[in-house]
């Protein structure tokens, strides 16, 4: 019989540090990725590689994939996901420096509380989250504002990530009114098989050649991107997930972007500028705002409840 992870028992803080790498490091892989072969053939590949690890992973950890009518509808959501939002995270990728999408990708939370306040009948906005929605679309303006320093197609790769982080909460909105009745890992794996096809199809159509020349450092990047970010990165996340409070789990999306910026910066030499921080600043202040003080609110009440 096939372990579980947790029987592994392996160890939550070189978890938490590992996913802290992962989220890091998977920005700038991304474009490098696409260096040599192409965008379509950068995201085709990587798709390939992290469906037949997630389908593994979905074996080890003893996860089965329904396909019933409802689980299906539930596949074809997240495909439409995986499908519309990797194709225009990767265009964006080819035109502004990698850790410009780890801060854009910072408001996705945000993005889907507003969503979910319209289309799932969640409590109204709070001023709290009034004000995290405010600051960080403050700091995605200045980020725009930096791109002209790079040219219209900069412009062009913001608006293409923003897209993606819009079509990932609309996603995430959408699978959560059809009921949480699947495990994540299972959905995540149904929809990585739905959109195999489509990526496919649209490689053969657009591209439809193998290409000529595979640099050492892309080759790798894939082999990463499939095997860790896709495969290991979501199943070491939800394992955390499980074992510590959401608030350190939230911490995660306010370190990443910041190493991102760093490691872009220094290896593989990409503009850092005093406005690229204050807009970054601004969206981990509005990631602050919108989750980590709700979070530690949530956990003093629990802790007083307690007593």
């Amino acid at each position: 019989m096939m372990p579980s992870l947790a029987a592994l028992r392996l160890s939550v803080p070189i978890a938490y540090a590992v996913i802290v790498v992962i989220w890091s490091t998977t920005p700038l892989a991304i474009k490098w990725s696409s260096e040599g072969p192409g965008y379509l053939f950068g995201v085709v590949s990587r798709m390939v590689i992290g469906t037949a690890c997630v389908l593994a992973l979905t074996r080890i950890l003893r996860k089965p994939i329904a396909w019933d009518s409802r689980a299906l509808h539930t596949y074809s959501v997240s495909a439409a996901a995986i499908y519309g939002a990797m194709l225009a995270v990767y265009w964006g990728a080819q035109y502004i420096p990698s850790g410009w999408i780890s801060v854009i990708f910072g408001l996705t939370p945000i993005v889907t509380a507003a969503m979910a306040a319209v289309w799932l009948d969640e409590p109204v906005l709070t001023w709290r989250r009034l004000a995290a929605m405010l600051l960080g679309f403050c700091g995605l303006a200045i980020m725009f504002n930096s791109a002209l320093d790079l040219g219209v197609q900069a412009l062009l790769g913001i608006a293409m990530v923003l897209l993606a982080v819009i079509i990932f909460a609309a996603s995430t909105v959408w699978v959560k009114r059809l009921g949480p009745h699947l495990a994540a890992l299972p959905v995540t794996a149904g929809g990585l098989l739905l959109a195999l096809p489509p990526y496919l199809l649209t490689w053969w159509l657009l591209d439809g050649r193998w290409p000529a020349n595979i640099p050492v450092r892309s080759g790798l990047s894939i082999v990463y991107l499939g095997v860790v970010a896709t495969a290991a990165g979501f199943a070491l996340y939800y394992y955390v997930l499980r074992h510590l409070p959401t608030v350190r789990v939230a911490l995660i999306t306010l370190v990443t972007p910041v190493f991102a910026l760093i490691l872009g910066h220094s290896i593989n030499d990409e503009p850092l500028s005093v406005r690229v921080w204050l807009g970054a600043g601004m969206v981990m202040l509005a990631l602050i705002l919108h989750e980590v003080l709700p979070a530690l609110v949530r956990t003093r009440e629990v802790a007083e409840n307690a007593q």
